[in-house]
């Protein structure tokens, strides 16, 4: 059973004040820079945030990922590095954590998350295949189309909903999966493709509840069940503030529960687990560990490194232990939570509920006037740039790209703006400026007129589109 009305923040603090379970030895500055100056910065860069230098941004929330702080335990492992190319000690206190944590048999290292998502794609899709799961993601969905397979969102449908408060958006629905292996045959999917929080649905978690059933339908089938595991930990938050019977268990505990109901897992490693650099694939199947252990030498590096140094493998393997702790946690998602209270007390239209890393503005409600042929989101990240230099990152229709089959542009229905909270940089005095600039923005929306892309690259075409305005 799941409790319907997810907790604010209030609730789970309480009325006492929280701080962050550390303190600041080492401080990096940063600086606003001028109104003339940011106009330069995002006309250089096509209006397109990622292509702005980061010594130009003042608060950086384009993404969490490798962009968080390590720990001193980390810094510490850093100095431990064995640089050996085969056999790193590193990597066997890696291969550790890995089992202790997440549970599964078999670890095949990566350079980051995309190395063992074409890894995974390369060993178990073939032409003709078919791929359901919870949403897609753009690197996922691209790896598993350039392996010849085709993606399916078998999501329930309160995630394409902004305003539904539905605790668990991430949920498969089971109706949905069990049509689709009826229409294609068992035989045609490789495997279900489940993201605990899925991103582009805002960070909404899948619960315990419905990964246990996914398990049970996938069982019936013969089919694997693979995880994207790069935010379970948040997942993991979710399931232990929502889900009946879990408030008293530890995030660790949760995890590793989650994870014994599927197959193996994919990890982009600079998002949970605390690193700059890195990612792993785990699996129970020899099968697939004897495929990937081999293809992970031509694509990333030997089956001992995979891509990461010695001093790399030694930071993740530390930053597994602390990302699982629950005092990180509950500070992680709470300054997520506390920004996203601020927004909605202005009335500015958010994803609800707030997700595990960051906060989704509603661009098609804010910019209710520019059609999405004109790139709402995008739009709105290069005002909220020019406002206060705040770099965000659009989820819209420039990252849902384009439709293999007829070319046209993938018209989502969700068109959001993304604040992504990097883990442990910045203070609640800069969730509060980042919160005053949205609103600044919010107010004069009326006034702004939408984008036209003047190049675009083949592949995840928002990371370089160039754009002007209409």
């Amino acid at each position: 059973m799941t409790n319907m009305k997810p907790m604010t923040m209030g609730q789970q603090f309480g009325r006492r004040s929280w701080a962050e379970p550390w303190k600041i030895k080492m401080v990096e500055p940063i600086k606003m820079s001028s109104r003339p100056d940011r106009e330069r910065a995002i006309q250089e860069a096509g209006y397109n945030t990622f292509l702005l230098r980061s010594e130009d941004v003042y608060i950086d929330l384009l993404t969490d990922s490798g962009t968080s702080a390590m720990s001193d335990r980390q810094w510490a492992g850093m100095m431990l590095g064995d640089e050996a190319y085969a056999g790193s000690k590193n990597f066997y206190n890696l291969e550790s954590a890995v089992k202790k944590y997440y549970g599964y048999k078999h670890l095949v290292p990566t350079h980051q998350g995309r190395g063992a998502e074409h890894l995974i794609s390369q060993a178990l899709i073939k032409p003709g295949h078919v791929i359901p799961g919870n949403m897609y993601f753009t690197t996922t969905r691209l790896h598993q189309e350039l392996a010849g397979g085709k993606f399916v969102d078998v999501i329930i449908d309160a995630a394409h909903d902004p305003l539904n408060m539905h605790p668990f958006k991430g949920n498969i629905d089971l109706d949905k999966l069990e049509t689709l292996i009826k229409q294609v045959g068992a035989d045609k999917i490789p495997y279900v493709s489940l993201a605990g929080t899925v991103n582009m649905a805002g960070g909404q978690p899948v619960s315990m509840e419905n990964v246990k059933a996914v398990r049970a339908l996938c069982d019936r089938h013969g089919i694997r069940l693979y995880l994207d595991a790069t935010r379970m930990a948040e997942n993991a938050w979710f399931i232990q503030q929502r889900e009946e019977g879990y408030l008293d268990k530890k995030i660790a505990d949760i995890v590793k529960e989650f994870c014994s109901f599927t197959d193996g897992a994919w990890m982009s490693a600079k998002k949970d687990n605390l690193v700059n650099i890195g990612g792993w694939l785990a699996m129970n199947h020899d099968d697939l560990f004897e495929a990937t252990s081999n293809l992970v030498v031509i694509y990333e590096g030997l089956h001992t490194y995979g891509g990461m140094a010695g001093r790399d493998m030694e930071a993740l393997a530390i930053g597994i232990e602390e990302s699982l702790q629950d005092d990180h946690m509950n500070s992680r998602i709470g300054q997520v939570l506390y920004l996203g209270e601020l927004l909605t007390d202005w009335g500015i239209p958010i994803v609800h509920p707030v997700g595990g890393h960051a906060i989704f503005l509603d661009a098609k409600v804010i910019y209710e006037h520019i059609p999405q042929s004109a790139f709402p989101a995008q739009t709105l990240a290069a005002q909220l740039y020019l406002d206060s230099g705040i770099r965000s990152m659009e989820r819209g229709v420039v990252s849902a790209g384009r439709d293999a089959v007829t070319g046209d542009h993938r018209y989502p229905k969700l068109e959001l703006v993304r604040l992504t909270i990097p883990r442990r940089v910045y203070t609640q005095a800069h969730m509060d400026v980042v919160a005053e600039a949205v609103k600044a923005v919010y107010d004069e929306r009326k006034n702004v007129k939408g984008l036209k892309m003047v190049f675009e690259p083949k592949y995840l075409r928002f990371f370089q589109a160039r754009f002007a305005p209409v």
